[in-house]
């Protein structure tokens, strides 16, 4: 059995794999541009990360219908209940579907679908996290959580993600503030490819809980020292740094030196149709390059636990700590 683990930074729209976009393309009618499901797993080298959210926005043409949803999540939780997944925060674009005529509420009732039933059927618990488009502009944003306000009691949190260089976190201070008042979640992109000042305004500006990547935080020190100090958990994800050249290989990530500065990591897939792993194999991966030990990957898991939504349910939190102090490896 895997290690038991939380997958808190895991983009429902990036585990599409060709397989099944050719199924779901050819049930909705939707012409790809690739021939075989080979030919589109070659066109998953990326050069950055605006190369990837070219293809990946492209490939959304095919989920148009609640069942497509549906299908995404379940084969989705299948791969990660298999990688030893045991609570999984996932989170989705609104704004990239209803720009293509797709209701907000088409795509949460069918991951709702699915995620209504995942405990029973992959032993996992779930949350959903709503995510902003940072290079839309803050008006599409408030509009979006504005249509997301019926559908509130099955969305946990917010977040923002797509291309973060020229678009601060300070640009979305208003939509967040909303999301704060609705007592949503709050999470944020920040330090990937933008600067570290992104990290420290993401906190100071949007009120956010955790980071999802945050690895330019190294470049600043005193940042290091008080995400340390206030526990902030970073959502890091490493097979998804290589791919998109934000590091050349693993053995140059600063994973190690993080877990050294007293930071609250977590080892996560992101988007693993396009990046070459989903959870279980993005452990794998950081153990071989960087050597980890067994008590690293146990510390790895349990922050994954620690830094989980799971106030509301602090049993189960502790019943799934006690699984991974328990594993043996």
């Amino acid at each position: 059995m895997p290690l038991p683990k939380a997958e808190l930074h895991l983009h429902i729209e990036g585990t599409l794999e060709p397989e099944l976009a050719f199924a779901l393309a050819e049930r909705n009618g939707v012409a790809l541009p690739y021939a075989t499901t080979g030919e589109l797993r070659e066109a998953y080298r990326f050069s950055d990360l605006q190369s990837f959210l070219d293809l990946y926005y492209a490939l959304m043409a095919v989920l148009r219908t609640p069942e497509d949803f549906t299908a995404l999540a379940d084969a989705y939780l299948e791969r990660a209940a298999a990688q030893g997944v045991r609570h999984a925060e996932i989170f989705f674009d609104p704004q990239a579907h209803t720009a293509r005529g797709v209701p907000i509420g088409t795509v949460v009732e069918g991951l709702a679908a699915s995620l209504d039933r995942a405990e029973e059927r992959y032993g996992i618990s779930t949350r959903l996290i709503m995510c902003f488009l940072r290079d839309e502009s803050a008006e599409s944003a408030l509009a979006t959580l504005e249509a997301a306000k019926p559908y509130l009691d099955r969305i946990t949190g917010v977040g923002l993600d797509s291309a973060e260089v020229g678009h601060p976190p300070a640009k979305f201070r208003e939509v967040y503030e909303e999301a704060a008042r609705l007592g949503l979640r709050r999470v944020a992109h920040a330090g990937e490819e933008g600067p570290a000042e992104y990290v420290r305004e993401a906190l100071d500006v949007l009120g956010v809980e955790r980071i999802d990547h945050g690895l330019r935080c190294m470049e600043d020190p005193e940042l290091v020292r008080r995400l340390a100090r206030e526990r902030i958990p970073l959502t890091l994800c490493p097979l998804s740094n290589v791919r998109l050249r934000v590091i050349d290989t693993l053995a140059d990530h600063p994973l190690r030196e993080m877990l050294d500065a007293g930071l609250l990591v977590t080892v996560n897939s992101d988007d693993p149709a396009y990046f070459g792993g989903y959870a279980g194999d993005n452990y794998d991966a950081v153990r071989d390059a960087l050597a980890l030990d067994p008590e690293q990957l146990r510390v790895l898991a349990r922050h994954s636990f620690e830094a989980a939504f799971l106030d509301d349910d602090e049993p189960r939190r502790a019943r799934y700590l006690s699984e991974v102090e328990a594993y043996a490896f």
